[in-house]
């Protein structure tokens, strides 16, 4: 088993939860997070309506899978990713698990 975290801005709920369910994850906990983007250094031209510290309506999912299943999952979101004509993605990490009852 693998323990699999994926983060979104909350516009791509859905197709998480999709993606999920074509890799054959079956369980899984969401809920629902507050991002936040440091701009403090992005040039004024493209800040000029925002605060130093942006705030978006994001996503954390987690679960614990199989790790045959892993792969597939990465390759689904890596490929709604690059699908995407907008500058947020999908982002996946994926942490061993030593024991787990």
């Amino acid at each position: 088993m693998k323990l699999v975290i994926i983060t979104a801005i909350k516009e791509f709920e859905k197709d998480i939860k999709l993606q999920l369910k074509k890799a054959d994850v079956k369980t899984f906990s969401f809920r629902e997070v507050t991002g936040y983007r440091d701009s403090t250094e992005d040039a004024v031209e493209s800040n000029w309506f925002s605060y130093e510290m942006n705030q978006t309506e994001s996503i954390l999912f987690y679960a614990f899978v199989k790790k045959e299943n892993v792969d597939l999952l990465f390759e689904l979101i890596n490929n709604f990713n690059e699908q995407q004509k907008t500058l947020s993605h999908i982002h996946m990490a994926v942490l061993n698990i030593e024991k787990s009852n």
